[in-house]
């Protein structure tokens, strides 16, 4: 049997001990958050010392913390409930762009940074919340929030920063909202938070019981806010994963591979790999039979692999369609990434694309 090699940690990062261990305490306590009993009192004092924990992570008040069930809320939330103009990016995720049908789209320059003039003539038709992701989830492309936020300000405007492949790897920027989600950062899926600046900012979305301050009904996620917690407590070597990435990249270039957002700093995990003239399904169905877990961009589409718009909105073209996303873990081993080198290799031979 082939072994199995896990290469998309963009899409999903396996949960660590220390998460799991806290989700099972928090599962097995009785009371209802909300709930003026012994038993309530206890599970939103563990939802309070949680918050607490991720306040710490932010460096933020606790208040400015409000637990959602992962990044596609927390964004939604920002998004629909701070009542401006949007514009984001060409190359945002799916959860930003189809949050609104009237959403502006700044360009991206062909290394996948945001065209920063276009964005300040954009931005000279009033206040508007500017919707960025700090590293993009396709090519890891890193953005400059510092600049964005400069010129959003000077107009008026608001950031919304998605954190979500980014948080942990990279400090969080000065921003007005920010998005993580906990299954990337080593806790479950269906945990995630927005990080408000001033939650009174923010019209409730979901509303309900008046839960989270009143910012999101609902009764939460105790378990997953528990774990998401712990997982943000556990330090990662990056730069091991870097090095890792470049060695990787170097040998597969050398083999003819194209790596797509090279020229702009990217985040240290993600490597956007394009081969020439095969479609991106091809390539993740080949490698998956030889046991290796790609993916054709973000892994958000219900199964689907379809050209990347981000990558077409960096002017790709066809080539849009010609590239795999593999994604690492700081448990991502040297002899994992030589095997998928070798079965990328043996892949672009047998498809006619190496001698």
């Amino acid at each position: 049997m082939k072994s199995r090699i896990y290469l998309d940690h963009a899409a999903t990062t396996p949960a660590l001990p220390a998460a799991i261990a806290a989700l099972a305490d928090a599962a097995a306590l009785a009371g209802n958050p909300s709930s003026v009993h012994s038993a309530g009192r206890a599970a939103n004092g563990l939802i309070e010392a949680s918050r607490d924990a991720v306040a710490r992570f932010a460096g933020v008040a606790a208040e400015q913390i409000i637990f959602t069930s992962g990044g596609t809320e927390a964004l939604a939330l920002a998004i629909n409930g701070c009542n401006l103009p949007l514009i984001a990016s060409a190359t945002e995720h799916s959860a930003v762009l189809a949050a609104r049908d009237d959403a502006i789209i700044a360009p991206v320059l062909p290394s996948g940074l945001i065209d920063l003039t276009a964005l300040e003539i954009l931005l000279q038709s009033g206040p508007a919340l500017v919707a960025v992701q700090a590293g993009n989830n396709e090519t890891g492309v890193i953005q400059p929030l510092a600049e964005i936020a400069a010129l959003t300000r000077a107009h008026g405007g608001l950031l919304l920063a998605d954190c979500v492949q980014s948080a942990g790897k990279l400090a969080l920027p000065d921003a007005d909202f920010i998005a993580i989600s906990g299954h990337k950062l080593g806790a479950p899926m269906g945990i995630g938070a927005l990080i408000a600046r001033d939650p009174a900012r923010l019209t409730p979305v979901q509303r309900g019981g008046g839960q989270e301050r009143g910012h999101r009904g609902g009764t939460q996620n105790l378990p997953g806010i528990a774990a998401l917690a712990a997982a943000l407590g556990i330090s990662h070597d990056w730069a091991a994963v870097t090095a890792r990435r470049a060695a990787l990249e170097a040998r597969l270039t050398a083999a003819g591979a194209i790596i797509h957002g090279s020229t702009a700093p990217r985040l240290p995990h993600i490597s956007s790999i394009g081969l020439p003239g095969v479609a991106a399904a091809t390539q993740v169905m080949m490698l998956d039979l030889e046991g290796i877990m790609v993916s054709a961009g973000a892994a958000c589409s219900s199964g689907k692999v379809k050209s990347s718009h981000v990558l077409a909105a960096m002017g790709l073209g066809q080539a849009a369609g010609e590239a795999i996303r593999v994604s690492l873990s700081p448990a991502t081993s040297d002899a994992e990434l030589a095997a998928f080198a070798a079965a990328w290799e043996a892949m672009a031979k047998r498809l006619g694309k190496l001698p």
